[in-house]
């Protein structure tokens, strides 16, 4: 649905993200490095507090960020890596499917599954990221787009 309106506050809004996926980590520095390195994130860097402790975390790929919380009890939220269980995960189309999976490999990254052509159109690996987030990446191999 769009909106279209000559308000000022909402052509604010449409040069915002309207949806920043937001992952919990014990390491947020940590974190950052990693997803920087292993899965070609680019830097977002990393807020710290008075106290030199960091409080937040970015990454982007191209328009889109990610952003890296800090465990706290006061929100109810903590990393995988408590419990190595996952309730959710990432989903994320990248140009060359095994080259990434290449450079997450060499970089230590967990990975769960191996590159695989699927049946719905498209190759993707699985892997998790130091603190046991889940990630998929893949390459649409069908003429359609992916869904």
């Amino acid at each position: 649905m769009t909106h279209h309106s000559d308000n000022e506050e909402d052509d604010i809004m449409s040069a915002r993200e309207r949806f920043i996926p937001v992952l919990t980590y014990q390491d947020i520095p940590a974190a950052h490095d990693f997803l920087v390195d292993a899965f070609g994130f680019e830097a977002g860097g990393v807020s710290l507090n008075g106290d030199g402790q960091a409080i937040h975390g970015e990454v982007r790929l191209g328009d889109s960020a990610i952003w890296l919380h800090r465990v706290t009890a006061e929100h109810g939220l903590e990393s995988p890596r408590t419990s190595d269980v996952a309730n959710a995960g990432l989903f994320v189309f990248v140009d060359d499917v095994d080259a990434h999976y290449a450079r997450a490999h060499a970089a230590g990254a967990p990975i769960t599954s191996q590159p695989v052509d699927q049946p719905y159109g498209q190759r993707e690996y699985e892997a998790r990221d130091l603190e046991g987030h889940r990630w998929w990446f893949a390459t649409p191999t069908a003429v359609e787009s992916p869904r």
